[in-house]
């Protein structure tokens, strides 16, 4: 039986490889390591189908390293340890350090990634993984700060086209037969910039054509396909972008917009628990102190999804979507921990005061821990006056309210407190 299409046409070499030229074209950086021999562990980020997999097994083909591959979708720690065992068995002498893979490589648990930490630093493999999410959020920052990242994007018009006449050209199984392209616009429409779709929709019609010539138009495409050109594709590029059009409608405070996209989610087949999930962030991240209830009815969303289910959830979605869309604004704690996190990553760790300290036992009250705190609730309207911050920033302000009723009722408060009235 014939392989797929898009398997005999899987790239061989970095000359075949299909876009992103940016990665691998010449004088590119990713390019000019592999070029040399010496490749770092890294990290894949972009959409389905625009050669993740071909990139990592081209460069292992190349530089004629061992290759290990995994799917974080079906494997665990314990393949993870079988394969270093595995290399360290070989004891791959006069050869450059083996390659692990791991596609969907943001599936990987806190665990799973922590076990991967050690074998990338002292060299036992390069790792190279693949990930369709954003890295910053789904991988753990100890790995991250080991690998590169490197972003690759959709593919384009020209690089879809040239892969159809390249497919008719070469394929063994094609060139049997005469095809023509009189259309390519559903084509490309369907494929979303994905090789791999674009390959599987052009095998799918040809395979149901009959007679001595195969003529392509957009309407067999469409039909063949029984699809509506516009189907949004929970799994491609268009995902990403709806979900962007949704939240940035809730930020803006369009609860027209807001309630089209979660539409467009909703018919095309989107996790409800994904939306429930963007929702949380956007009560936190975009409403925060401006509505604090927006948080609690994010949350008792994504609860009451679980117990409700589909398609009743959709409900459910809408009221909150529009809830937050019509919510005033805020993203002033977003920044507060930015602005600390800055501070942080500036000042390093900065020494405790001594008065804040744990005192547990006799040694750490001799050496003044907890000495001179003040419990606030001793006071006059349970505050008093001290130092909450290393000596070296005592002054500085991380937080800072902006212009809406509920943090002007914080910020006044806190000038009562401080007796500034």
């Amino acid at each position: 039986m014939n392989q797929p299409l898009a398997e005999r046409m899987r790239p061989q070499s970095l000359d075949d490889y299909a876009g992103q030229k940016h990665l691998v074209g010449k004088n590119s950086v990713l390019r000019k390591m592999i070029d040399s021999g010496h490749v770092p562990s890294f990290i894949l980020w972009g959409p389905p189908g625009v050669g993740k997999t071909t990139l990592a097994k081209i460069i292992s083909k190349q530089l004629d390293i061992p290759f290990f591959t995994l799917s974080a979708v079906n494997s665990g720690v314990k393949d993870v340890r079988e394969i270093f065992d595995k290399v360290k068995s070989n004891n791959f002498f006069n050869q450059r350090r083996p390659i692990l893979f791991i596609d969907e490589i943001h599936r990987f648990s806190k665990s799973q990634q922590d076990s991967l930490l050690a074998a990338v630093e002292n060299g036992t493999i390069t790792l190279i993984g693949a990930t369709t999410e954003n890295p910053s959020f789904e991988v753990i920052r100890p790995l991250l700060s080991r690998c590169q990242v490197y972003v690759l994007k959709s593919l384009d018009e020209n690089d879809l086209l040239a892969l159809i006449d390249k497919a008719l050209s070469e394929d063994p199984e094609l060139k049997k037969k005469k095809i023509k392209i009189q259309e390519t616009s559903a084509l490309l429409r369907f494929a979303g910039g994905d090789a791999r779709k674009l390959l599987n929709i052009l095998e799918l019609v040809i395979e149901a054509e009959e007679g001595e010539e195969i003529v392509i138009t957009d309407e067999k495409v469409i039909d063949r396909l029984q699809e509506n050109p516009v189907a949004y594709d929970k799994d491609g590029e268009m995902h990403y972008d709806i979900i962007s059009a949704f939240i940035k409608s809730i930020r803006g405070s369009d609860p027209n917009g807001a309630i089209y996209w979660l539409a467009r989610m909703v018919a095309g087949g989107e996790d409800p628990k994904f939306i429930a999930r963007r929702l949380v962030i956007s009560a936190a991240e975009d409403i925060g102190l401006a509505n604090p209830n927006a948080l609690l009815l994010a949350n008792a969303c994504f609860d009451a999804l679980t117990k409700i289910g589909w398609p009743e959830g959709r409900i459910i979605l809408a009221e909150t979507t529009v809830y937050l869309a019509t919510s005033p604004k805020s993203n002033s704690t977003y920044m507060a921990i930015e602005n600390a996190l800055a501070e942080v990553n500036q000042s390093g760790n900065l020494p405790i005061p001594l008065h804040l300290r744990n005192a547990p036992t006799r040694l750490m009250k001799n050496l003044n821990y907890g000495k001179d705190y003040k419990y606030a609730h001793n006071y006059e309207g349970n505050y008093v006056e001290q130092d909450y911050l290393p000596e070296e920033i005592k002054d500085k302000q991380f937080w800072f309210p902006q212009n809406n009723a509920q943090e002007a009722k914080i910020q006044e408060h806190i000038r009562k407190l401080k007796g500034k009235l």
